[in-house]
């Protein structure tokens, strides 16, 4: 059951990994061939929830401490940077399932 359907578009390793693990949950081809194209945006809408409820989009970031904006200490700005790539990461994923035509 661990078909990988070929498609006009090239998905990066991380969105194919996602679709493979999508696609396994089908019980055929004839399901997965019917059932994919609907089952697709709501793949894509748990990433984007995921995103936003596990790494939630940070405050602007200030090198002015006396402006309003979020200013980290120099130890939690690496947190925040690593936080913003995890969550452009899986929106990406997501940005790709969205641009499937299968």
């Amino acid at each position: 059951m661990n078909e990988t359907t070929t498609t006009n578009t090239q998905l990066s390793p991380a969105a194919q990994a996602v679709k493979d693990a999508a696609q396994e949950l089908y019980a055929d081809r004839m399901a997965r061939k019917m059932a994919w194209p609907l089952d697709l945006p709501v793949v894509a809408a748990a990433l984007r929830a995921a995103a936003d409820q596990v790494v939630p989009k940070t405050p602007t970031l200030s090198a002015d401490k006396d402006h309003d904006h979020f200013y980290p200490e120099d130890y939690e700005l690496g947190v925040w940077v690593a936080n913003d790539d995890t969550r452009t990461e899986l929106l990406a994923i997501a940005a790709e399932l969205e641009a499937l035509d299968d």
